[in-house]
């Protein structure tokens, strides 16, 4: 045979010396993909807490601001070159996607009727976006009795879709009868004695109700949950997102530092805006933007 003996094992150490540096190659194209990514900063994105608009001066305090309050703010974020966002928009950036240059969360927590009545339209006139956060039996109870009143009624399953279809306001999941302090229990909180188990079954029904309602009366289910009250139990982080939320948020107050990870969404703080204070004051003063 003499050297034409040798050329299929010339063969094999060849193919298998391109399977070992196209192997290489990949190692070292994921250790740099890796690297782009750890190198990748933060994204701040302040998160704002609204809870009802008046214009009643009487009831302005911690969680009643003006309609004129809150279109300062709107005035201000769009001279200083901020842009509003939604939670989607955030999941979207841990799966690729971007984000603007100066990007701010409005939320309103409980859905009041007030919200739709006077945010909504300023975030029309605006073009700027919100996340409404209603408490499911509010939603239930006012859609069937068709009673509005700025000052204590929550907004309907219809007024709620109509903000949602323009674009501009996302809907939330704020619970749906746990928005209370009553048996031991702080909202969505593990009340002493509950096991576990029984926590989870908890939330699981409720939350699942609150999901079920918003799916069905506005086409989509809800992304995040925001904890009433901003309380929480040990065991709450692990169950809802066992719960499908790709996102949550807290009323602590600090700036959400958001990156590709996802579990970067969870647990995000927010800034409570109360009323008398300037647009400027609040934003520089409170969350040192500007």
């Amino acid at each position: 045979m003499g050297k034409k003996g040798k050329r299929p094992f010339l063969l094999v150490r060849l193919n298998l010396w391109a399977l070992a540096l196209g192997a290489a190659a990949l190692v070292l194209g994921a250790a740099a993909a890796a690297g782009v990514s750890a190198m990748e900063k933060p994204v701040e994105v302040p998160i704002v807490m609204y809870h009802a608009l008046l214009k009643d001066e009487a009831y302005h305090g911690r969680y009643v601001v003006s309609p004129a309050e809150f279109e300062q703010d709107l005035l201000y974020l769009k001279r200083h070159g901020y842009t509003t966002i939604l939670v989607e928009d955030l999941i979207a950036y841990t799966q690729g996607g971007s984000l603007p240059e100066k990007p701010i969360l409005l939320t309103f927590d409980d859905g009041y009727y007030n919200n739709y009545l006077y945010a909504f339209p300023l975030a029309q006139k605006y073009q700027c976006k919100f996340v409404i956060s209603p408490i499911g039996r509010y939603a239930d109870q006012y859609t069937e009795t068709g009673e509005t009143n700025a000052y204590y009624t929550h907004a309907t399953w219809d007024q709620l879709k109509e903000m949602a279809d323009s674009g501009l306001v996302e809907v939330q999941n704020h619970s749906y009868n746990l928005h209370a302090n009553r048996g031991g229990r702080e909202g969505a909180g593990q009340k002493p004695g509950e096991t576990d188990a029984q926590y989870e079954a908890l939330l699981a029904e409720d939350l699942g109700r609150a999901q079920e309602a918003v799916k069905s009366h506005l086409g989509k289910a809800p992304q995040a949950f925001v904890y009433p009250f901003g309380a929480m139990s040990k065991a709450s982080p692990g169950i809802v997102k066992k719960l499908g939320f790709a996102a949550t948020m807290t009323c602590r107050e600090k700036t959400a530092k958001v990156t590709r990870d996802p579990e970067s969404l969870y647990g995000m703080g927010r800034y409570l805006r109360p009323t008398g204070m300037s647009a400027k004051e609040f934003f520089e003063g409170k969350l040192g933007l500007g």
